[in-house]
């Protein structure tokens, strides 16, 4: 018989012919397995295996051996005593010979995961991680994880009944991916544990028992152990998280895409979307986890999975946009290159998409004969999407740096939809008026949340032209609720000092000194700013006052806007131009030439009464204060709907009329100029009437009113109307005196505009048409008048042509007595 196979119970005479590793071996087992492993043997063992390394592997196989048959027959007390004795041989050896010794040991793990007892699954997991612990002196050039990974991950789905049981198991499980993922990860010979075959079952392992945590504590089950009540080291969440946390730190620039990828998938599978906090803590926990230079690869994983749930309900489109507004906000504060572009096209375009589906889906149901509540409900959901795109748009530009930020305002600016102006990302044909004001809305509501805190040294740099021009062919469009956003947005901007919250509401401020206003003395470049870009705002200021659908928020924003323009921006110069402003505001609603409604012209008087109480107190001006203070009185006796206090209330008495002659009960150009008499005040410009610039802007616009700013452009000298032009004018005394009379000017002026007005607005489209024809053919007829009278032929040297008695003669001209022009001789 060969003693090489005997086990320990063999007869006495035999036992010396045994190998002395298999004798040290048999001797580390007790007669009873509950007495445990005898120490003094296994320090003989130990001193052995060390002493003689080489050993070492047949020592590992017969101890596999042993342990491999104690299995089959149930003897776990000897398979304990047995992995103790592995454990102990791999503490104390780190030889080179270690290596096969090693290949034993897993091989006996695998054997004890193998087996349906738990007691030996978490047996055979503890060893490994203790194993897993041991810092190897060279690396294992063939050593295979695979089973682990997968029998790990499959005790981590345990479905064991009995609970404590099954979180021994699951804990047991997550300990063992740990360990997986601690050996493998610092071993360049071991980065297949990137692959995605092995990403794909370890981290849905791991969220799996953080999401049972989660539904577990949602729904309150009582007997169950969570939370606080157990041992982070034996609560399957917490144990599961601190891996999860450790393998995303782990990761390595080329594996980021492997790591977050089975993320996704997993909340997909589960529908963990909506709802979305545990989609949400997720990606924070990935975010805070990851290497800050790896933040992009995230936020372009989670766009990429937008894009291709596009179709998706509106409900998991916005859980997704949710998750991104948590990882932008993480990322925003570091660097995150590239990706900020990236960010804002994906998100516009699913604006876009979102704005396709409601108003499609509104469409198609308006054409049916009944509107059905799963219609209104999808229709809600879309809205859902897009305040969740907004906020993350706004969200992400607003945690910017300020010099990004200023790139995001200009990004999104271009964006924003205007008519006649080229949009090549939102095509308004297509969308319709409706569309375009939806997406105009939202763009500007993310715009808001982008400025807002945004604190530009320079005027300069935050409204460049580029960004203030199209901001200001918005503010001309007929809808209050555009208008009142675009003041919001200058408000954000020009705002350095956080004076809004002080200014709250539009009323008489009796004491604005009280309000403690914040403000320093304006710099060269914003009075520079104010000088190129001055009127252009006094300009849509006066047109925004009297829009017919301003309501109380207008007004309230429009004083805001002139009193932050006050405390920000405006030096001697600008004070002048703002009281002219205030004055041809209150001009505008007395003369009514656009016929108001009676109640804008009161809440236009009163704008102008709220405002220039503020200024006179601003300028701390005595007798501008005394003349603006009386006027106020007298309202308050005779007029109370031309102030703030009263007009804006509900069913306020509106007057028939206002009337002119009531010079008490207005502000009188005249005072205002004697006020404003003194050091640093042109008040002579006072006397000038404030008269907006026309511009082009209004053609971007969809206003009703742009054909009257065109005729105005093509028409700017009245008398070339072929009806109305005379070719001499007799020069007379009443002719003199007609034009040292300036208020005749005036209302001559006035009368011709209107005629300009009129006729570009009833006349038909071919008078017109051949009216415009008509002033091109004299311009060229003029043109080419010049061009014959200038342009001669030029000399040539072969001599002039003459006729005389009816035959051709050449005058030979020399060379050298030719003039040639200055630029030809050299």
């Amino acid at each position: 018989m060969d003693s090489e196979n005997n086990d320990s119970g063999v007869c006495g005479c035999c036992g010396p012919l045994r190998p002395r590793y298999k004798r040290l071996v048999d001797n580390i087992f007790p007669e009873d397995p509950k007495d445990g492993l005898s120490k003094s043997d296994m320090e003989k063992l130990t001193f052995y295996a060390v002493s003689a390394p080489e050993k070492l592997d047949r020592i590992g196989a017969y101890l596999a051996e042993r342990l491999s048959r104690d299995v089959v027959r149930h003897r776990y007390g000897y398979v304990v005593i047995a992995m103790e004795a592995l454990d102990q041989l791999l503490m104390a050896c780190h030889s080179q010979s270690i290596k096969p010794f090693v290949e034993s040991f897993l091989q006996m793990v695998a054997k004890l995961l193998e087996s349906q007892e738990p007691d030996l699954q978490v047996l055979g997991t503890n060893s490994f991680v203790k194993f897993a612990n041991i810092e190897e002196d060279t690396p294992s050039y063939h050593r295979r994880y695979d089973f682990f990974v997968s029998q790990f991950s499959a005790m981590c789905h345990s479905t064991h009944e009995n609970p404590e049981t099954r979180t021994r198991i699951r804990v047991a499980g997550i300990k063992g991916l740990q360990g997986v993922v601690r050996k493998t990860v610092n071993d360049e010979l071991q980065a297949i544990i990137w692959e995605p075959q092995h990403m794909d079952k370890l981290i849905p392992s791991m969220l799996f028992n953080m999401q049972d945590a989660e539904d577990l504590d949602r729904v309150g089950h009582p007997g169950t152990p969570s939370g606080p009540e157990m041992d982070g080291e034996e609560n399957p969440a917490a144990l599961a998280e601190s891996c999860f946390r450790e393998l995303l730190g782990r990761a390595a620039y080329g594996n980021m895409n492997n790591a977050v990828r089975p993320v996704l998938v997993h909340l997909d599978n589960h529908r963990l979307w909506d709802p979305n906090e545990f989609a949400v803590s997720c990606f924070r926990i990935i975010m805070y986890s990851i290497q800050a230079q790896h933040s992009h690869h995230v936020i372009q994983q989670v766009l990429g999975h937008l894009d291709s749930h596009n179709k998706n309900t509106p409900r998991m489109r916005a859980g997704i946009v949710q998750v991104l507004l948590e990882t932008v906000a993480i990322a925003a504060k570091g660097s995150v290159g590239p990706t900020v572009l990236e960010v804002f096209n994906t998100l516009l375009k699913h604006l876009r998409m979102s704005v396709d589906f409601e108003l499609g889906d509104s469409s198609r149901r308006n054409s049916s004969t009944s509107l059905s509540s799963s219609g209104r409900v999808k229709e809600s959901e879309e809205r859902i999407v897009q305040n969740a795109i907004i906020q993350t748009i706004g969200f992400f530009g607003g945690n910017l740096p300020d010099y990004q930020r200023a790139e995001v305002m200009m990004f999104i600016m271009g964006k924003v939809p205007v008519y006649g102006a080229p949009c090549h990302t939102l095509d308004t044909v297509k969308i319709g008026h409706q569309g375009t004001k939806r997406i105009q809305t939202m763009l500007l509501s993310s715009l808001i949340m982008v400025t807002s805190g945004f604190k530009s040294k320079t005027m300069a740099a935050a409204l460049p032209a580029p960004f203030l021009d199209p901001l200001f062919s918005i503010s001309l469009m007929e809808d209050s609720e555009l208008r009142q956003l675009v003041l919001e947005i200058l408000h954000n901007i020009i705002d350095r000092h956080d004076n809004r919250a002080k200014l709250r509401g539009i009323r008489i401020i009796p004491n604005v000194a009280a309000l403690k206003i914040k403000r320093e003395k304006i710099s060269k470049q914003d009075v520079g700013f104010m000088k190129k870009h001055g009127q252009q705002l006094y300009r849509h200021i006066y047109l925004g006052c009297k829009e017919e659908d301003n309501g109380h928020k207008n007004f309230e924003l429009l004083f805001t806007t002139l009193a932050v323009l006050t405390i920000e921006l405006a030096n001697e110069e600008v004070v002048v131009d703002l009281i002219r402003l205030a004055l041809a505001l209150q001009d505008m609603a007395l003369v009514n030439e656009e016929n108001m409604p009676m109640v804008i012209r009161c809440s236009i008087m009163a704008l102008v009464a709220a405002y220039l109480n503020f200024l006179s107190q601003m300028i701390a001006n005595p007798p501008f204060c005394q003349h603006v203070s009386k006027v106020i009185e007298m309202r308050n006796l005779e007029a109370p709907h031309l102030l703030p206090e009263h007009i804006f209330r509900e069913k306020c008495p509106l007057p028939s009329s206002l009337e002119k002659e009531d010079s008490s009960l207005y502000f009188q150009t005249v005072d205002l100029a004697e006020c404003l008499v003194g050091p640093g005040y042109n008040a002579e410009r006072l006397s000038t009437p404030y008269v907006p610039q026309v511009t082009d802007e209004d053609r971007l616009t969809r206003r009703k009113s742009f054909v009257d700013t065109i005729s105005l452009q093509v028409d700017f000298t009245p008398n070339s109307l072929p009806d109305k032009c005379p070719l001499a004018e007799e020069i007379t005394f009443e002719t003199l005196k007609k034009a040292i009379d300036t208020t005749g000017l005036e209302e001559q002026e006035k009368e011709k505009r209107r005629q300009v007005m009129e006729k570009f607005q009833k006349a038909p489209f071919e008078e017109i048409a051949a009216h415009c024809e008509s002033k091109a053919n004299l311009l060229h007829d003029r043109l080419t008048q010049i061009f014959e009278l200038t342009i001669r032929p030029p000399p040539s040297p072969s001599g002039v042509v003459s006729i005389s008695a009816g035959h051709a003669q050449h005058q030979s001209i020399p060379v050298y007595e030719m003039k040639f022009p200055d630029l030809c001789v050299y």
